[in-house]
């Protein structure tokens, strides 16, 4: 059974303690701890860097879910680790434009995103009057929440923002919600975005 702590370890591994931050392997535990989850609620057959078609092109997402042919989750997967500057914008960027491609080729489809944010390199933007995890906060907050009837083309369904510090480890510092198991039987205290359709 893998934890998101042990997600959060192999990153750390991964992009701090063997130096290799952009290593395409570095977000391989939290799919994996994601497809576990999802297969924990039901949904078997959750597949790992599946090929998504959207409106534009098709696009790989980290984790997706189909069912009578067509693909009906997708989860995104970030580290946000350093040059916060410029990685927070272009993330709300990205995020508004892959979900957007694969909204208008199927407007059904459910997104979430789970994002891992070293607040150790966070600092003060004077442009936006914040700092740069509470400007991803904010916006993410506001890209969030897709509903029926308002199904908004370029919004997500939900997301979890995990803060780290890797300064100082690997721990989780907080979560904006509760992305754990409580111990209970059946759907846990984990993201919505995870188990939400």
């Amino acid at each position: 059974m893998i934890t998101a702590q042990q997600a959060v370890d192999d990153l750390y591994r991964i992009a701090v303690l063997e130096k290799r931050p952009t290593s395409t392997a570095r977000l391989d535990t939290l799919a994996e701890y994601c497809v576990q989850e999802l297969n924990r609620r039901g949904l078997l057959g959750v597949e790992k860097e599946a090929s998504v078609p959207g409106a534009g092109r098709e696009k790989r997402w980290d984790v997706a879910w189909r069912y009578d042919g067509k693909y009906r989750l997708g989860l995104s997967l970030k580290s946000l680790l350093r040059n916060l500057g410029g990685t927070v914008p272009n993330r709300i960027d990205d995020l508004i434009g892959e979900v957007a491609n694969a909204q208008l080729h199927s407007p059904e489809i459910v997104i979430g995103y789970v994002m891992i944010f070293n607040v150790q390199e966070d600092a003060y933007s004077p442009k936006h009057q914040s700092t740069w995890a509470n400007l991803l906060r904010s916006r993410l907050t506001s890209l969030s929440g897709r509903r029926a009837p308002s199904w908004t083309t370029g919004t997500v369904e939900d997301f979890v923002l995990v803060e780290v510090d890797f300064g100082s480890g690997s721990a989780i510092r907080s979560l904006s919600q509760p992305f754990e198991d409580s111990g209970r039987a059946g759907v846990g205290q984990e993201s919505n975005a995870i188990s939400r359709d």
